[in-house]
C-alpha cells in the first residue's frame, strides 16, 4: 500500500510538472506570436484574403495611379482593380514617396504588389519577383520640339548617336540610367548622365523638359504617349532601346500570390476589358475639329457653332456663356464626338463616372452636352461662393473642372497654412497647386486628395482664361 501511495504521488508531481511546461510553452508561443506581426502565410495570398484587402504600392503617374477630375485612374490601377474584384477583396493604394525605397517597402510588407511601370530587367530580379509581363514598350528620348527650321539650333536630337556630350537627367536607380551607360559604349563617346533623386519620378522630369529647365530625359514610350497629351511641346520620337517587358513586382516569399496573379493575367489579357483599358490610356485623342480654329473669322462676333445654345443654357444658371465656350474650346475644339484621355467624351470631355450624373452620355446631342456641362460648372461655382470676386472665382472653377475640387481645396489649405491667401489664385492657391506634385506638400496632413501634377492644371487655367478674355472681346 505504501508503494502504491509513492507511485501515485510521483505520477501526480509529473502530471503537474508536465502541465506547467505545457502552459509555459503556450505562454511563450503567445508572446512570440505578438512579436511577429506576420507569418509566411500572412505575407502571401492567404494573408490578403484573410484581411480582405490587396495593398498596392504605386507611383503617382499616368501609367500607375493618379486622380484626374476627381476620379482614381491609371493603367496599372485599373488592371489591379479588376484583379482585386476577382479575389473578392478591397483595393488600397499607397503612393511611393521615394522610388529609391520601393523594393524595400515591398519587402518590408508595406504592400503586396508594386505597380510603377516596372521594366523586367535582370538587376531588380535579385531582390523581387515579377508577374508575367502585361505590356511591352521601349525607351525613348524626351526633348522639346524644335521651334526653328534649323533643328540643330534647338539642340534637337534625331539619332541616339547625337547624345554624345549632351546632358541627360535620369534617376540613377532606373533602367534608363543603365541604358544610357550601355549607350555610351555603343556610340563610343561620353553622355553626361545627371543623376536625380528617387522621389523625382519620370513624369516630373518630363515636366522639367517641357518647362525648359532641363534639355533631355528618358521614358518608356507608353509614358511618353500619355504625357504628349498634356505637353504639346515635347517630342518622343527617338527610340533608344528595344522593347522591354513591363510587369508587377512581388515579394519572393509570396509564390502563391504570384501564381494566382499570373494565371489571372493570362486570362484577363484575352478579354475585351483589358483591350478597352489599353485603348483608354494609350490611343491618341480623336479630335477632328468640326470648325476652323478661328471660327469667328468667318462669322463676325461668333465664337463657336453653338453660341445660341451656350447663351440659353448658361443664362439658366447665371454662368457666363463665353467662359463655358472657352472650356469647350480647350476640351474638344467644339467637336461633340471627341474622345479623350481616360475615356473622356464629348464637347465638355466628361469622364465616364461624371457625365451620367448630369445626364450626358457619349451619344447625347449637343444641347444635352452643353446643359450638363453648364450644370456641372454651376455646381463647382457653389463650392467657391466665399470668393466674392467672380473673375477670381472663375480660376478656382476651372482648376476644379480640370483636376477635381478636392485638389483645389487641398491647395487652399496649404496656402492658408503657409500664410497665403486661400481665396486668391495667382502666387497663392495656384502656387500651392503646383507644389502638390512634391512629396513635402502632398504628404502634409491637411492634404486629403493626394498628389497632383499641378503644373498641368495651372497651365490649363491660364490658357482657358486667356481664351475667355479673347471670347469676351469678340462677343460683347
Amino acid at each position: 500500500m505504501k508503494q502504491l501511495t509513492i507511485v501515485f504521488r510521483t505520477l501526480l508531481v509529473l502530471s503537474i510538472f508536465s502541465t506547467g511546461l505545457l502552459q509555459s510553452a503556450c505562454s511563450n508561443s503567445s508572446a512570440d506570436a505578438k512579436k511577429k506581426p506576420l507569418n509566411t502565410n500572412d505575407q502571401d495570398l492567404a494573408g490578403i484574403l484573410k484581411r480582405g484587402k490587396l495593398v498596392v504600392l504605386a507611383e503617382n503617374s499616368s501609367t500607375s495611379f493618379f486622380i484626374y477630375k476627381g476620379k482614381k485612374m491609371g493603367f496599372e490601377y485599373e488592371i489591379l482593380r479588376e484583379f482585386a474584384e476577382d479575389l473578392g477583396v478591397e483595393l488600397e493604394v499607397k503612393i511611393i514617396d521615394d522610388l529609391e525605397m520601393m523594393t524595400s517597402q515591398l519587402n518590408n510588407n508595406e504592400g503586396d504588389i508594386l505597380a510603377c511601370n516596372y521594366a523586367i530587367t535582370k538587376k531588380p530580379q535579385q531582390k523581387i519577383a515579377f508577374s508575367i509581363p502585361f505590356f511591352q514598350t521601349n525607351q525613348v528620348l524626351i526633348q522639346r520640339k524644335p521651334v526653328s527650321e534649323d533643328k540643330t539650333k534647338d539642340n534637337f536630337i534625331s539619332d541616339p548617336i547625337d547624345l554624345a556630350n549632351k546632358r541627360v537627367h535620369v534617376w540613377k536607380g532606373s533602367c534608363y540610367y543603365s541604358r544610357l551607360v550601355n549607350l555610351q559604349e555603343e556610340i563610343g563617346d561620353t553622355i553626361h548622365i545627371r543623376n536625380t533623386q528617387g522621389f523625382q519620378g519620370v513624369e516630373e522630369l518630363i515636366e522639367l523638359v517641357a518647362d525648359g529647365q532641363i534639355e533631355y530625359t528618358i521614358a518608356e514610350k507608353n509614358i511618353a504617349t500619355l504625357n504628349e497629351q498634356f505637353y504639346e511641346n515635347i517630342d518622343a520620337t527617338v527610340p533608344i532601346s528595344f522593347n522591354q517587358n513591363i510587369g508587377f513586382g512581388l515579394r519572393k516569399n509570396a509564390p502563391i500570390l504570384k501564381q494566382r496573379l499570373d494565371l489571372w493575367l493570362t486570362k484577363f489579357m484575352q478579354r475585351e476589358t483589358f483591350a478597352f483599358i489599353k485603348r483608354k490610356y494609350f490611343e491618341q485623342i480623336e479630335q477632328v475639329a468640326s470648325f476652323q480654329d478661328e471660327f469667328h473669322s468667318s462669322k463676325r462676333g461668333a465664337v463657336s457653332p453653338y453660341d445660341a445654345i451656350l447663351k440659353a443654357e448658361s443664362a439658366k444658371y447665371d454662368i457666363d456663356w463665353r467662359l463655358v465656350a472657352a472650356v469647350i474650346y480647350h476640351e474638344s475644339k467644339f467637336n461633340p464626338n471627341a474622345r479623350g484621355f481616360g475615356g473622356a467624351y464629348g464637347l465638355m470631355q466628361f469622364m465616364p463616372g461624371t457625365g451620367p450624373r448630369y445626364g450626358v452620355h457619349p451619344s447625347s446631342p449637343v444641347q444635352t452636352q452643353i446643359n450638363g456641362g453648364v450644370r456641372y460648372i454651376a455646381a463647382i461655382d457653389k463650392q467657391f461662393r466665399d470668393i466674392a470676386d467672380k473673375e477670381e472665382r472663375n480660376k478656382f472653377i476651372l482648376a476644379s473642372y480640370n483636376a477635381g475640387s478636392g485638389h483645389v481645396k487641398d491647395a487652399q489649405k496649404l496656402a492658408e497654412k503657409r500664410g497665403l491667401n486661400p481665396r486668391k489664385w495667382e502666387d497663392n492657391v495656384g502656387k500651392m497647386l503646383i507644389n502638390l506634385g512634391k512629396h513635402e506638400f502632398y504628404s502634409d496632413p491637411v492634404v486629403k486628395s493626394g498628389a497632383l501634377r499641378g503644373t498641368r492644371t495651372y497651365n490649363y487655367v491660364k490658357a482657358v482664361i486667356a481664351r475667355y478674355e479673347n471670347f469676351k472681346s469678340l462677343a460683347k
